[in-house]
C-alpha cells in the first residue's frame, strides 16, 4: 500500500505534463502557418527548440541535481506554460522565444521527473529495485493512450469548436499548472551529486570512448531520433493539402507507436522470446 501510494503521487505529477507535451504536436506547424510564416521561417523556428533542447541537454542533468529535482519539475511546468502561451503571439521572435523556452522545458520534462523518482523510489522508500519497471511500464500505457487522445483533443477544439490551431496550446496550460501544483504540494525535494558541468561532461565521453557498444547505441539513437524530427517537420505539410484533419492523423501515428511498443514487449517477454540485437 505505500508503494502504490507514493506511485499514486508521482503519475498525479508526471502524466498532466505529459498530456500537456503530447497536446503541442498535432498543430504546431498549422499554427505556425496560420500566422503567415515561409516555411523557411517555420523552419528556422522548430530549430530553436531543437537547438536549445540539445543544448541544455548537455548540462541539464548537472543543473537538475544542483537545483533540486522537485523544483525542476515545477519549473519546466512553468517554462512550458510561458511557451504556450507565448503561441499567442504573432511576433516572430516572440514565437521563437516560445520555441525556446519549450526546448528547455521538454529537457528538463524528460530528465527531472524520472531522476526524482528513482532516487526516492530508492533511497528515501528503501523500495526494492525490481519495483521499478512496474511504475515506468504504466507510465508507458499511459503516455501511449495519452499521446492518442492528445491528437482528438487538438482536433475537437481547433475544429471542432473552430477556436483555431492555438487551442490545444491554451488546453496544455491547465495541466501543466495541475502537473506543477501536484508536484509542488506531493512530492519532497531531493538532490543528486554535487560536481561541475566540465567534469560530468567529461566522464560521460570518458563512458562512451571506453565502451563501443554504448557509442554504437548512440549513433543510432541519433540517427533514429533525427529522422523523427525530419519527419515531424514534414507531415503537417504532406499530409494537410489532402484535407485530411490533423488531430485523427497525430493520433493515428502514436497509436502506431504504442502498438509498436507493445508488440516489442510482447516478442521478448513472451513465446518467442526474441533478442534485441
Amino acid at each position: 500500500p505505500a508503494f502504490r501510494g507514493f506511485q499514486r503521487a508521482f503519475l498525479l505529477g508526471y502524466l498532466p505534463a505529459l498530456a500537456a507535451d503530447w497536446l503541442q504536436g498535432p498543430l504546431l506547424f498549422q499554427l505556425l502557418q496560420s500566422r503567415g510564416f515561409l516555411r523557411s521561417q517555420i523552419a528556422a523556428l522548430y530549430s530553436c527548440g531543437f537547438a536549445s533542447n540539445v543544448a541544455f541537454g548537455l548540462v541539464s542533468g548537472v543543473f537538475v541535481d544542483r537545483l533540486g529535482r522537485k523544483k525542476s519539475c515545477v519549473l519546466s511546468s512553468g517554462l512550458c506554460s510561458v511557451s504556450c502561451l507565448l503561441q499567442l503571439s504573432r511576433d516572430f521572435l516572440a514565437l521563437a522565444a516560445g520555441r525556446v523556452l519549450a526546448g528547455l522545458g521538454t529537457s528538463l520534462l524528460f530528465c527531472a521527473f524520472e531522476s526524482w523518482y528513482i532516487h526516492e523510489h530508492l533511497e528515501r522508500h528503501d523500495f526494492p529495485a525490481e519495483w521499478i519497471p512496474d511504475t515506468f511500464s504504466r507510465v508507458a500505457l499511459w503516455n501511449g493512450g495519452l499521446a492518442v487522445a492528445a491528437g482528438l483533443v487538438a482536433e475537437l477544439v481547433a475544429e471542432g469548436l473552430v477556436l483555431g490551431p492555438v487551442a490545444p496550446f491554451l488546453v496544455a496550460v491547465p495541466f501543466l499548472v495541475l502537473s506543477g501544483i501536484c508536484v509542488g504540494k506531493m512530492w519532497d525535494e531531493n538532490y543528486g551529486k554535487s560536481r561541475s558541468c566540465g567534469k560530468a561532461c567529461g566522464e560521460g565521453l570518458r563512458g562512451l570512448v571506453s565502451n563501443p557498444l554504448a557509442l554504437l547505441l548512440g549513433l543510432v539513437q541519433a540517427l533514429v531520433e533525427s529522422i523523427l524530427f525530419i519527419f515531424a517537420f514534414l507531415w503537417t505539410p504532406i499530409l494537410e493539402p489532402h484535407g485530411i484533419p490533423l488531430g485523427i492523423a497525430f493520433s493515428g501515428f502514436t497509436a502506431a507507436s504504442a502498438a509498436g511498443s507493445a508488440l516489442f514487449r510482447r516478442g521478448v517477454t513472451g513465446r518467442l522470446r526474441l533478442q534485441p540485437l
